[in-house]
């Protein structure tokens, strides 16, 4: 039995890359978004609204990423018995809306991104453009 795992981490500069390929989507589409970045234990890497982006959508932005990186998945796809449950059980930071993706490399969980302020399809289209401008495997 080993007594460690496989891990990966994103450097500060992988969060920036990330941070800007977002906010320039999110230009190019004419929807200003709310980015937050989490590592894969839901800790804050970066958090930024954008000009014009809704206040009320850092809070599920926030979410969005957490519950990424909690479930090692997409948010929006949880059964609505359950997802009901998990957002009560955590007090709202798990959430099912989408917009939320894990960011992973070769398989291996480095975190969430969350992006709200636009449908959640503008919302995933904003964040698998922040996975492909730092290399992270396609969601």
């Amino acid at each position: 039995m080993s007594h460690t795992r496989p891990a990966v981490a994103l450097s500060h500069s992988g969060v920036m890359t990330a941070l800007a390929a977002a906010v320039a989507k999110a230009e190019e589409i004419e929807v200003p978004q709310n980015v937050v970045i989490v590592d894969q234990s839901g800790e804050t890497l970066t958090v930024f609204r954008m000009d014009g982006a809704k206040f009320t959508s850092m809070k599920t932005a926030r979410a969005k990423a957490v519950t990424a990186a909690s479930i090692n998945g997409p948010t929006g796809q949880m059964a609505p018995d359950f997802a009901i449950t998990a957002a009560i059980a955590t007090e709202g930071d798990v959430i099912n809306l989408k917009g939320g993706l894990p960011i992973r490399f070769d398989g291996l969980l480095a975190g969430g991104i969350g992006i709200g302020s636009g449908t959640g399809d503008q919302d995933i289209i904003v964040a698998r453009a922040a996975l492909a401008a730092i290399g992270a495997d396609p969601v």
